[in-house]
């Protein structure tokens, strides 16, 4: 206390501020600068990569847009934030050496805590590793339609330790990329809509056959749907003879997400098609059966009315 209260001892910390200003500030605002001129050169150079990457692929006609797009954002994404992070333990450990900080022990104890940390956070380390094969294997992206763990949904976000899905009802979920035992990709390079239609049994299975294949052709033209069809619809014919109908089977094949939109369209189409060639959709019906049985519950009306 008594030394705090001596001038000496201000003095000598005003000089040690001072020359703590001249000697040191300046590097550590010129590696605050350095620090935001390599964020800003890391955002334009990956966003002129993804963009040179993606009108490379519109340019290859073998490669289809929409995948290699979907690709091409998962990845960048992965990078930008792993050099992010660099940057950051950089930009931490210069800090700390301008205030004086002697990082070697910390680097040391870094290395001891990582080895503890890795033991005692196996699972931390198995989400990262199954994160790294789902990206490495081109397994989903970001932007599918994917069924991860029985929940269906979007693709909005792909990380080392997550995977984020926003269902139809737009509720998000999230994944550990460890924990995912079962995943489906219901958009990778195409898409498929089946149709299961159901006609009377009176109905000639080859007339609707050609009425289906009719309507999906005309479909096919559209200006408005013909780019999202990648092949002609497949009529499979009768699938089934169920109680009140008989099944037949096809299948569209479209683009990505885009099977939905063109199974709706369809369907609408189809139905209209149906009526105009009175085609019968068949409902259930009820059907009331009076018999010798239900005699018991006959009125006699007459009788009734003359007492």
């Amino acid at each position: 206390m008594e030394q705090i209260l001596k001038s000496t001892f201000w003095t000598d910390l005003l000089k040690a501020g001072q020359n703590w200003m001249i000697n040191e500030l300046p590097g550590l605002l010129i590696a605050l600068v350095l620090f935001f001129i390599a964020l800003k050169i890391l955002n334009f150079s990956l966003k002129k990569l993804k963009k040179t990457l993606l009108n490379r692929a519109d340019k290859n006609d073998k490669l289809d847009t929409d995948e290699t797009e979907k690709r091409i954002i998962t990845l960048t994404s992965i990078i930008h934030n792993l050099i992010k992070i660099i940057l950051w333990v950089i930009f931490v450990m210069i800090i700390l050496q301008k205030f004086g900080i002697n990082i070697a022990p910390i680097l040391a104890g870094a290395g001891v805590i990582g080895l503890a940390i890795g033991f005692g956070a196996q699972e931390l380390v198995r989400d990262f590793i199954s994160g790294f094969f789902i990206i490495l294997e081109n397994q989903i992206r970001s932007g599918d339609v994917a069924i991860i763990n029985g929940t269906g949904g979007l693709v909005e976000k792909i990380e080392f330790r997550t995977t984020i899905l926003r269902d139809f009802s737009g509720v998000v979920h999230i994944f550990q990329n460890d924990k995912i035992s079962n995943m489906s990709n219901m958009t990778k390079e195409w898409s498929a809509m089946i149709f299961d239609i159901r006609v009377a049994y009176k109905e000639d299975p080859q007339v609707v056959m050609d009425l289906m294949k009719q309507v999906g052709e005309e479909l096919e033209n559209d200006p408005e749907f013909k780019d999202r069809i990648i092949e002609p619809i497949d009529i499979f014919g009768v699938d089934e003879f169920a109680d009140s109908a008989i099944i037949i089977k096809a299948r569209l094949k479209t683009k990505p997400i885009q099977q939905w939109a063109v199974g709706r369209e369809y369907r609408k189409r189809l139905k209209y098609a149906f009526d105009q060639h009175d085609i019968e959709i068949p409902f259930p019906h009820t059907t009331v059966c009076w018999d010798d049985a239900i005699n018991p519950l006959k009125l006699d009306v007459n009788n009734q009315v003359s007492e």
